[in-house]
Order: structure tokens, then C-alpha cells, then sequence
């Protein structure tokens, strides 16, 4: 039926209602990478190999938590879909088996990096300095026993963000720093437990937001309270449905981050100096990016509530003014960072040759995020809350495997032009710059538009 004849529908989406959504998120996001720079910036203490381990570590860390990161925003477009087409029982009924889902994935991935850790270290990084090698064991036992709490909560959060509702995540999220800065300064200050003692905060701050993540999904006046959360119910279906969309988002997701390992791995190589210059660059550059992945996850929820209610304009109206959104937030805090990057990279105590280069890959880094970034991050979250994951998983793994990984060898290693870390960082930006065209004519074309999810 055309416009002419069916009156446009009001907005799904008011003004207010999006920056109600946007900003907890913007803080949520803040708050949770304050998590892995805190124990980063407080393990500095214990000397740059700790600061190594950790954050050696931590990129595998970051490939499992993608991998239920991917899991639940699977989950959320079923669920934000549902809501949009105003099926609360099928919402339901989709929100407690993705907790179930992601409780068994993260469950069973915990058990492999407890029993493989060492395997694993030396497998991605090769042959590691054994000081590094002892920090990274320390802090990879803790964090691993933290998996499935790391996974019901992330799931939990996006339920709340599937509702509209961000600012429970946002101060569960203050709570998960407040609990994780407490213990680290305990056991890293008080008892010198260094990686280790960092990885026992992050475990019991991941405890604490699974639980209170849960105490509150099931408030009465919450739309998705699950009765009998409990209660072991299996849904075939829609599972089933949940894994379509998940398992193409992990597998991007988590060989996009396996793609980052073996990068990391050429990284290695160029000696501790550059994985500490390149652990700090990661951290700093990640809290400029939370703008933009804030918005990438708001997006989910707009576009997919959009789409449920068959309201394919209106998506593509939110999708351009949250990219431009993304655009203006990203490129003002870019802006900032030019200037100040040497002070702020001075403040996690590296030795000069570190700090340099720390400092240098972040300048570059700026230029190409204000014009690159949101296309290549935001924009695709858009594609896939419409469904459309496996075009979005083939260009970003190939993208990342052609580009990033083929043009750091080249640009990086000593056998090609020996750049070294910065090398390895422009062979990042051409990545995303792949990236950009590609998922700008897929939008445009609007193929995604036709796709069925529910």
C-alpha cells in the first residue's frame, strides 16, 4: 500500500527518546573501558612486562567477549524486531534463550582457556620474554573464570538497550569500575599481587554485574521480565533464529580479533617497547572510539525496531542522522587528542622509545578515524540490525585478512619496508577504508531493506 493511500506513521523514535537511549550508552561505554585501562594504567606499578602480559591478554580477552558481544546483539535484532512489531510473548520467549545461549557458549570457553592458556599464549604470541610470560598466565587464569559472567551480563545489558533502556547498563556499569578499581588497589598496591591481582578485580567486578543485571531484568514494570528465568526451557526455533544472526556476527567478530592476534603477533617481534607503545595507543584510542560504538549499538535498537514495525524509510532517516551524529562527536574528540597526545600518553610511565611511539601512531590514528571510522564501525550496525550478517561478516573478514593483515607484513616487518608499529597502524587504516566502500554501496543499493528476520 502506497504513502498515498496509508498515512505515514509517526516517528518510532522521538528526539528525546534517542538521546535518552544514546547518552547512558556513551557513558556505559566509557565506564566499561575504564575497566581494562584501569587494570593497564594500575598494573604499571609492577613494571612494563606486567603491563605487556596484561595487555597481551587482553586482546584475547577482547576476541572471546566479541564473540558474546556478537551473541547478543544477534539476539537484541530478534528481540528489538519483535518489539517493533509489537510481540511481547515471542520477545520473551527470544530474551531468555539468548541468555541461556550465551550462559552455555561463554561456559564452555571458559573451560578451554583454563585448560589451553599456556598453549594458547605461546600459539598466538610465539616466544614471549618469560617475565611477560608469567604476568600473562597470571592475569588470563583470573579473567577466564569471569567468561560467563562477562557474557550473561553483556546479554543482559542488551536486553535493556533492546527495551530503550540504557541507563541500567550505564550504572551497572559504574558499579563494575567502582568494585573493579577497589580490588586492583587492594591486591596491586596493598598486597603486590600485580597481573594477577588485576585479573581478580575484573573477575569479581563481572560477578558483581551479572548478578545486578539480572536482580533487575526481572523488575515487574520491565516489558522482557522472563518468568521462570530459572526455570531450563529450550526453544529450537528460536534459538535457531538467535544463531542465524549470532554465529555470522562471532565469526567476524572473533576472527576479526584473530586477525588482530596474529598482527599483535608481528608486534611482538619488534620487541617490548612497541606491545607497550601499542597496549597504551589501543587503550586511549578505544575511549575516543566509545562515541562512535556507542551509537553502533543504539543504532541496533532503532534500526531493528524500525524494521520489525516494517518501517524501512524511517531506518534509513535514523541510520544517516545517528552516522552523522558519530561523525560530528568523533571528529571533535580527534581534534583534542592531536594536540595533547604526548602529556597523555607521559601519564602511563613508559619509557621514552615507548611513549614516542605511542604518541605518534595516536596522531595518525586521529586524522584517519574523523574520516573513516564511523563508516567503517557505525554504519554496517545498521545492516545488521536489518539482518543482514553475512554480507557484512564477508567484507570485514576479508577486508581484515587482505588488508590489515597482508599490508602490516608489508609495511611493518623488517623484510618488507620496516616501518614497524606504525606501519602496522596504516595497514589499519587502508582496512577501513576498504571497508567504508563497501558497506556505503550496500546501503545505498538498499538491498538489506528486503531481508526477513522474523
Amino acid at each position: 500500500m502506497t504513502s498515498a493511500t496509508q498515512p505515514a506513521r509517526a516517528p518510532l523514535f522521538t528526539r528525546q527518546a534517542l538521546i535518552r537511549l544514546i547518552i547512558p550508552l556513551v557513558i556505559e561505554q566509557f565506564l566499561l573501558m575504564t575497566v581494562g585501562m584501569a587494570d593497564t594504567v594500575m598494573v604499571t606499578s609492577s613494571g612494563e612486562a606486567a603491563v605487556s602480559g596484561v595487555s597481551l591478554v587482553d586482546n584475547i580477552n577482547t576476541l572471546l567477549i566479541q564473540i558474546f558481544a556478537a551473541l547478543s546483539t544477534g539476539g537484541t535484532v530478534i528481540v528489538s524486531q519483535y518489539l517493533g512489531n509489537q510481540d511481547l510473548s515471542s520477545a520473551r520467549k527470544a530474551a531468555k534463550q539468548l541468555l541461556y545461549t550465551v550462559a552455555a557458549v561463554s561456559t564452555a570457553l571458559m573451560v578451554l582457556a583454563l585448560v589451553f592458556r599456556q598453549h594458547i599464549l605461546s600459539l598466538v604470541f610465539g616466544s614471549i620474554e618469560q617475565d611477560v610470560m608469567h604476568s600473562a598466565l597470571d592475569y588470563f587464569l583470573s579473567t577466564a573464570v569471569a567468561y560467563p559472567f562477562m557474557a550473561v551480563y553483556n546479554a543482559g545489558s542488551a536486553l535493556f538497550r533492546a527495551m530503550g533502556n540504557s541507563k541500567v547498563s550505564m550504572f551497572n556499569s559504574l558499579i563494575v569500575n567502582i568494585v573493579n578499581i577497589t580490588v586492583n588497589a587492594i591486591l596491586i598496591y596493598g598486597f603486590g599481587m600485580g597481573a594477577l591481582g588485576a585479573g581478580i578485580g575484573t573477575l569479581v567486578s563481572r560477578i558483581v554485574a551479572a548478578v545486578v543485571i539480572l536482580i533487575l531484568l526481572q523488575r515487574r514494570q520491565n516489558i522482557l521480565r522472563i518468568p521462570g528465568l530459572f526455570k531450563p526451557e529450550l526453544h529450537a526455533g528460536m534459538v535457531k533464529r538467535i544463531l542465524t544472526l549470532g554465529i555470522p556476527n562471532g565469526l567476524e567478530n572473533g576472527l576479526f580479533q584473530a586477525g588482530k592476534l596474529i598482527v599483535l603477533s608481528l608486534i611482538t617481534s619488534f620487541g617490548t617497547n612497541a606491545v607497550a607503545a601499542n597496549a597504551i595507543a589501543n587503550s586511549i584510542s578505544g575511549v575516543i572510539n566509545v562515541p562512535g560504538q556507542a551509537i553502533g549499538l543504539a543504532m541496533i535498537t532503532v534500526v531493528g525496531q524500525c524494521m520489525g514495525a516494517g518501517e524501512t524509510d524511517q531506518a534509513v532517516s535514523y541510520t544517516k542522522k545517528l552516522m552523522i551524529v558519530t561523525y560530528v562527536t568523533l571528529g571533535v574528540m580527534c581534534l583534542v587528542l592531536i594536540p595533547i597526545a604526548d602529556p597523555l600518553v607521559g601519564l602511563f610511565n613508559l619509557e621514552p622509545q615507548s611513549a614516542e611511539m605511542a604518541a605518534e601512531v595516536l596522531r595518525w590514528w586521529s586524522i584517519f578515524t574523523m574520516l573513516f571510522w564511523p563508516l567503517a564501525f557505525t554504519l554496517p550496525n545498521s545492516l545488521r540490525a536489518a539482518g543482514d550478517v553475512v554480507f557484512t561478516m564477508t567484507v570485514s573478514l576479508l577486508s581484515m585478512f587482505i588488508f590489515r593483515i597482508g599490508f602490516s607484513y608489508l609495511l611493518g616487518a623488517d623484510w618488507g619496508l620496516g616501518m614497524h608499529l606504525l606501519g602496522v597502524w596504516i595497514a589499519m587504516f587502508i582496512d577501513w577504508i576498504a571497508r567504508d566502500i563497501a558497506f556505503v554501496i550496500r546501503f545505498w543499493r538498499g538491498k538489506w531493506k528486503q531481508i526477513k528476520v522474523i
